[in-house]
């Protein structure tokens, strides 16, 4: 953010009588809805923040971090007594006062647009710091950033900042969230998308690699006649033996070539016997596994080609939401795991998915399925009776994508998971539902 631009936008800030409601969207972008319903996005990305304007930002998840309790308790409903630029640098100071029954409060709000020192600061009247969006200590910067600390003033700036006049500022907040997007939408759709072939690839290379059922039948039908030639021979086999002469049941010389030792010749056989019934086994298994890496790359084809449509950051947060460490649950493989604005949403990635999902799945929890057609198995978890439109949409829309290739407009119907009956594999019945168009 260039200093030559917050002196300019100081002007469009003194507008400004109140601030209605605050909270971060995402890990670095806080929202300020002010009075008149005008709101701006402040994001504070290290080295690279920047303040715009948007008709709407979909928010990632619900932040509960302290610095979060403390912005929304301090500056929720709050008076904006005045703005300004602190020691005329890049440092954006919001002052700001509740006023209760029986006291006043008056709160700093500080957007500092600082380089690799970019942060939010909250501070109480005298200085002190209540919370930030980064703690900083004492080995990182002489000036410390902490709880209950007072916030030292920040070094002169060792030289004149150039002038960049602005025409028009609102152009100018909402051509910032265009370029920022555009480029971060860029880079976020081939790094994912990178990453899913990279996956899809691997997929092809074991389904290449898949034995012929046919092969395996024969190997099976080998080692099982090699078993039963041993047993009619026992008599002219001897313990830890490696090559065997035996006749076969036409009285001709064979020779059996074995890997391993046995101290009792009956124990040949049965190593031929277990072999064989292996490949039999595997070779009738062998559909189930096809199948299922089919399905998987399937899946992932559908994956792929969300991404590249996507028109916005926040579908690809939403295709890959962050990964919580501290909570170490394993995920089904079978099933694909979204949050829509905090709504939990999985998707089976297979049959063996969609039927583990209908498994799982509790009454109130909502389920979504394209109308007539085959589809994956969508779910919302949600005890909710009454989900909001938005949510219902995005859900239906990923049932969708997951689905189908061809753009077009789609019906998917959902209904609580109470109302599907489950019949054969992963097909359903259900009665009571409702439908919603979407458009890829």
């Amino acid at each position: 953010m260039k200093l030559s631009h917050l002196k300019q936008l100081i002007d469009y800030f003194k507008k400004f009588q109140k601030i209605n409601a605050i909270y971060r969207v995402s890990d670095t972008i806080i929202k300020v809805a002010f009075d008149r319903d005008d709101e701006l996005y402040f994001d504070m990305q290290r080295s690279n923040s920047a303040i715009f304007t948007v008709k709407s930002y979909t928010r990632s998840k619900v932040y509960n971090a302290p610095f979060d309790v403390v912005l929304s308790k301090r500056f929720s409903r709050c008076e904006v007594e005045d703005v300004f630029l602190l020691g005329d640098d890049k440092i954006l100071r919001f002052t700001t006062l509740q006023k209760g029954a029986y006291k006043e409060i008056r709160t700093y709000l500080q957007f500092e647009f600082t380089g690799k020192y970019t942060n939010v600061i909250i501070l109480d009247e005298d200085e002190v710091v209540l919370e930030a969006l980064r703690h900083i200590d004492l080995f990182s910067s002489f000036r410390e950033v902490r709880v209950g600390q007072k916030l030292l003033p920040p070094p002169t700036a060792p030289f004149v900042a150039k002038e960049y006049p602005l025409e028009d500022l609102k152009k100018f907040l909402e051509e910032t969230y265009q370029e920022r997007m555009n480029s971060r939408l860029k880079v976020l759709k081939e790094q994912k998308s990178a990453l899913l072939e990279k996956k899809l690839t691997r997929l092809k290379k074991l389904y290449g690699a898949l034995d012929d059922e046919k092969i395996l039948k024969k190997e099976a039908e080998k080692n099982e006649y090699l078993g039963n030639l041993i047993l009619a021979n026992l008599h002219l086999i001897k313990p830890y033996q490696k090559h065997l002469y035996v006749k076969d049941f036409e009285g001709n010389d064979v020779e059996i070539k074995i890997d391993s030792l046995f101290g009792a010749p009956a124990d040949i056989a049965k190593y031929f016997f277990k072999t064989s019934k292996k490949l039999k086994q595997k070779s009738k298994n062998l559909h189930i596994e096809r199948a299922s890496l089919l399905e998987k790359m399937e899946f992932l084809k559908h994956f792929i080609q969300t991404v590249q449509s996507a028109v916005d950051i926040f579908k690809i947060e939403l295709l890959f939401p962050a990964k919580k460490q501290e909570k170490k649950v394993r995920q089904s493989e079978s099933i694909e795991q979204f949050f829509i604005d905090g709504y939990k949403v999985m998707i089976g990635k297979s049959e063996k998915g969609n039927i583990e999902l209908l498994q799982k799945a509790k009454a109130k929890d909502t389920w979504l399925h394209l109308k007539d057609r085959p589809s994956a198995h969508v779910i919302i978890v949600s005890d909710k009776q009454n989900l909001p439109h938005d949510i219902i949409y995005e859900a239906a829309k990923l049932c969708a994508e997951f689905s189908v290739f061809e753009k077009g407009r789609y019906l998917v119907d959902y209904t609580p998971r109470r109302e599907v009956k489950m019949q054969e594999g992963a097909n359903v019945l259900y009665n009571k539902y409702n439908t919603i168009e979407v458009a890829l």
